[in-house]
This record gives C-alpha cells, sequence and structure tokens, in this order.
C-alpha cells in the first residue's frame, strides 16, 4: 500500500441517515483516537436518493452521541459512479445494498464492494447491519455496537495493510 496515499473508505446503506453515517461517524472517531487520520479518510453514502442534503436521523444522532459519537455536521448524499473510483473499499451495511452497489459498479472496481460486517469478530454469522429506521431505540444501539466491533476490525485491517 502506498505509504503517501489515503486509504480511502465509503460507508453505504439505503438513505444515509441512519446505518451509514453512524459508521462514518464511529469509525472517524477511532481513525482519530488511533491518530491515523494521516493514513485514513472517511465518508458514507446511500444508494437511495430519499434524504440528500438532511443530516442523519435524530435517534441515531442521539444514540451516537451518548456514547461520544458526534455526526450532526454529516449530510446526506447519494453514491455516485464517481465514488467507485475514488473509494479503495465500498463497504455496505447489508446484502441489499452490497447488490445494487455491485449492480452499479464499474467491473474493474467491484472487488472494493464488500459487506461492512465481513470486518467483525462474527462475521461467519453476522453479515448485516439491520435497519433501525422503523423500530425502537433498542435497533440504534444494536446498529452502534454492530458498527463498533465491524470497525475495530476494520481498523486493525488497514494499519495492517499500512505496515506493510
Amino acid at each position: 500500500m502506498n505509504q503517501n496515499k489515503k486509504t480511502k473508505v465509503l460507508f453505504v446503506c439505503m438513505g444515509n441517515i441512519c446505518r451509514s453515517p453512524t459508521a462514518d461517524a464511529v469509525f472517524r472517531h477511532f481513525v482519530q483516537d488511533a491518530n491515523v487520520q494521516h493514513l485514513i479518510e472517511v465518508d458514507s453514502a446511500g444508494t437511495h436518493a430519499y434524504h440528500i442534503g438532511h443530516p442523519p436521523d435524530h435517534r441515531s444522532q442521539q444514540a451516537a452521541l451518548q456514547r461520544g459519537y458526534k455526526m450532526d455536521d454529516l449530510r446526506a448524499r447519494a453514491v455516485n459512479m464517481n465514488d467507485f473510483e475514488a473509494f479503495d473499499y465500498i463497504l455496505a451495511m447489508d446484502k441489499e445494498n452490497l447488490a445494487l452497489l455491485r449492480q452499479r459498479s464499474p467491473k474493474q472496481h467491484i472487488e472494493k464492494i464488500q459487506l461492512f460486517m465481513c470486518y467483525g469478530k462474527n462475521a461467519g454469522t453476522e453479515t448485516e447491519v439491520p435497519d433501525p429506521y422503523y423500530g425502537g431505540h433498542q435497533g440504534f444501539e444494536l446498529v452502534l455496537d454492530m458498527v463498533e466491533e465491524a470497525s475495530r476490525g476494520l481498523l486493525a485491517h488497514l494499519c495492517n495493510k499500512h505496515k506493510g
């Protein structure tokens, strides 16, 4: 891996107001805590353009803030064709969004697209981050638990790649 080039990570869910901005905020926090922000760049987007320009869902923000993650500066955007070229890792929150991303991606970038939970310690059993939008508070807490776990694994993976 080129030491001079930042590794760019894009988190993707459907509307970019719950899961992917949560992953964006949590992973960015982990990157800053590890003092590797000079090596890793983080962003998030949605496969659907439902909420472009809107801040993350207030329930996501509230749950994240209780754990020390700020995301009030994030705004929803849709995945665009440039993202497939610009990002090194395009991490989908679930299989449906994974399939949509693979359909849209130019063939030469398809290997960049993965499920985010493949970096979690239960990668074989927990493959999807469930959408908390229509549920209660517990759903947002579960998303945070899963995102924190997968973020630890992803950060370890990227730091190992930068060492090599």
